[in-house]
């Protein structure tokens, strides 16, 4: 790798990374509270390795909020220390760093001559109304992103229509409206869920185009957000460009399990300064 990267150990500047987290996420722990055992936890220890191989000048990680309270991490951190990394890691809302979205990450920092400072948070909040309120209605935009149709049944599209907007829940309809699954279910209330204009998105997944997997339905319109929406709720660029727009669910997994640019662009700065300030 590193003859590939033509680098020798200590060259390089931050190594980031974000080792998959489905196995530490609270989600998967709701029922009954059991301990989740996923070998891609482990997959911690190769970040690790490639630490101790490249031996890099600072050091990003990023990952569910849980990771925190596992062992491997508290194993990984003790690892960085004793190579001679001073490290930090904070649990932090990308709401507070220019994202329309609340999702809450933990976020790992580390150098060989100090800790890089973590970003400011703002003061001010971007509303789902700042980030998506003036896109066109989808269907005919000239954005295939954003056109992409929906495929819903007479019975979803009618439940849909009665879930009141900005904000409402299917829990403000009678039983008589409720999907059969719904009534026996005491939780996930966001389920066909509209967003509110004037608040944050709640957090974009891979199922955000799917109403019955959160709250992903449009303020106003009858429908779920697009994949133009949910990228630009993700803080995506307004014009970013997805390999291919033939396919919803893979788009939808890219934005999903992408970390918010906005958010990584507020921390990264903050390496940058960090690295010139360390280089000279």
């Amino acid at each position: 790798l590193m003859r590939r990267l033509s680098l020798r150990k200590g060259e390089l500047d931050l190594l980031a990374g974000c080792p998959p987290c489905q196995g530490f996420s609270s989600l998967r722990t709701l029922n009954g509270g059991r301990r989740v055992l996923d070998t891609r936890n482990d997959l911690i220890f190769e970040f690790l390795r490639l630490v101790q191989d490249l031996r890099p000048k600072s050091v990003m990680m990023e990952n569910v909020p849980g990771l925190s309270e596992d062992r491997r991490f508290s194993k990984f951190c003790k690892s960085l220390q004793a190579m001679g990394y001073v490290g930090e890691f904070r649990i932090l809302n990308v709401a507070n760093y220019g994202v329309p979205q609340r999702r809450r990450r933990l976020l790992y920092m580390a150098g060989l001559k100090g800790c890089p400072e973590f970003a400011r948070p703002r003061n001010n909040i971007r509303t789902v109304k700042q980030a998506i309120g003036k896109l066109p209605v989808p269907g005919h935009s000239g954005d295939p992103v954003h056109d992409i149709p929906e495929n819903r049944s007479l019975k979803v599209r009618a439940l849909i229509k009665k879930v009141p907007k900005n904000g409402g829940s299917r829990s403000d309809l009678s039983k008589r409206y409720q999907l059969d699954c719904h009534k026996s279910c005491n939780g996930f209330h966001d389920v066909y869920g509209r967003m509110a204009w004037n608040d944050v998105s709640p957090t974009i997944t891979s199922g955000c185009f799917n109403p019955s997997k959160g709250r992903f339905l449009h303020p106003i319109q009858d429908r779920a957000i697009t994949m133009r929406e949910a990228a630009i709720l993700q803080s995506f660029p307004r014009r970013y460009r997805f390999p291919s727009t033939g396919n919803k669910s893979a788009i939808a997994a890219m934005i999903g399990n992408a970390l918010p640019p906005a958010f990584v662009a507020s921390h990264a700065k903050k390496i940058k300064q960090w690295v010139l300030s360390n280089s000279r």
